[in-house]
């Protein structure tokens, strides 16, 4: 009897094994044919590289673009590109105030040779350090000989004072469409605005065709007010990991002298504003270098507001998607009491707060998204193109956000500090 038991466990024991075994492998083959169904339905999505065509290179200065400096509020850097080899380039500058030098200066550019998949062009860009405040000046671009012409921009007041400006998230507009007029109405309508902000993926896709349609979105504002842009994953290849281009940084050149490692990262103290800008398209380890980066530069800011930029929303308003962002830097903010969070990619409105941090998420393009959660949002609007119109005077921060299709406000965030 012994015997017998001792073999029927055994062989009980077997059985048990041998299926377990048989629905480990059905686990498996079940799981495995999901995940080929799965990447076969979104591997464009993820991987599908749209190409790029050949394209054309001026051999005149053009794609001029006015963006901030890496030298305090009264520095801006101009970039622009012109033919495919390099040449010697600078840029004519000559301020206009009364009390200015008539004389022109000449501030030498650098250049560079960018190959993208289907072409090359030479970017140049320089910087022009040293800009006397409330004044108003004159530049043109110069490369081998050929020039661009003359455009005006201001510098505004330094020190402790009021400023403005306007925000827009995703923009990455269909050829020849409409973000053009959207952003020079949204200019008219608040023509103390300073610059224009934008929360990522600004160009549709990293092709020429695509560059072309956001120069011409921005048409004039980018050549007499600076341009601010963080990086969204439309602006990067699609690879494991992403990539990318120089040619961005190119464009926006505050990046060059301000990357960490391969992070897209800047900061400026702008009067009583100080902006964070971040760049939430990379991997885990860019990210934490980013999280030690934005702390030290948090706690060493005595500005009366602090702001924060970044592509994904720490928030999201499809579910529980971009945790990882989340985690890496959502106490950080809230810890140190960030004012504002600016973020785009979700392609509706929303707005909710969360300590004393309000975060936004907003987008100017053709295309809406699905949404999920919005019972944590105090305001969204879903279905439609918007701006954010932002103001600081003293301890009180202003935004209004607007409707573009219906030229509508549809909300409004008030935010009083104590003395």
């Amino acid at each position: 009897m012994f015997y017998n038991f001792t073999e029927n466990f055994r062989m009980t024991r077997m059985k048990i094994r041998v299926s377990g075994k048989i629905i480990a492998w059905w686990l498996t083959g079940i799981l495995l044919v999901a995940a080929i169904i799965i990447c076969s339905v979104r591997w464009k999505v993820w991987f599908g590289q749209p190409e790029e065509a050949p394209y054309f290179v001026s051999s005149v200065p053009w794609r001029v673009m006015l963006t901030f400096g890496n030298d305090g509020e009264m520095s801006r850097n101009v970039s622009w590109q012109c033919d495919s080899v390099v040449c010697d380039a600078y840029v004519e500058l000559v301020c206009e105030n009364d009390t200015c030098s008539s004389d022109s200066m000449v501030i030498t550019a650098k250049g560079e040779v960018f190959e993208s998949r289907a072409g090359k062009a030479a970017y140049y860009y320089a910087k022009l350090d040293n800009l006397k405040p409330d004044s108003r000046y004159r530049y043109r671009v110069v490369t081998g000989g050929n020039s661009s012409d003359w455009y005006l921009f201001r510098t505004y007041a330094a020190g402790s004072r009021d400023i403005s400006f306007i925000y827009v998230g995703d923009v990455q507009d269909s050829i020849n469409g409409e973000a053009n007029s959207f952003l020079r109405h949204a200019f008219a309508e608040h023509n103390d605005a300073e610059f224009l902000l934008c929360g990522g993926d600004l160009t549709e896709r990293p092709r020429d065709v695509d560059w072309a349609e956001t120069f011409r979105a921005l048409d004039s504002l980018r050549t007499a007010m600076p341009i601010l842009a963080v990086t969204g994953n439309h602006d990067y290849l699609k690879a494991v990991p992403r990539k990318l281009e120089r040619r961005f940084s190119l464009v926006f050149s505050y990046f060059l002298d301000t990357m960490v490692g391969e992070n897209q990262v800047y900061d400026m103290r702008y009067g009583n504003v100080h902006f964070f800008l971040l760049d939430s398209n990379r991997e885990l380890p860019y990210l934490l270098t980013q999280k030690s980066w934005l702390e030290e530069r948090l706690k060493a800011s005595d500005a009366r507001w602090k702001i924060v930029v970044i592509h994904h929303p720490l928030y999201s308003m499809r579910g529980n998607n971009n945790l990882l962002q989340k985690w890496v830097f959502a106490d950080l903010i809230e810890e140190n009491k960030v004012d504002l969070v600016l973020q785009g990619h979700e392609h509706n409105y929303g707005r909710m707060k969360s300590g004393n941090t309000t975060y936004t998420i907003s987008h100017c393009s053709p295309k809406t998204y699905k949404h999920k959660s919005l019972d944590r949002f105090d305001k969204t609007f879903i279905g439609s193109r918007f701006y954010q119109y932002v103001r600081t005077h003293g301890d009180t921060l202003f935004m209004s956000t607007h409707e573009v299709y219906k030229d509508s406000l549809i909300d409004t965030l008030c935010v009083v500090k104590g003395i």
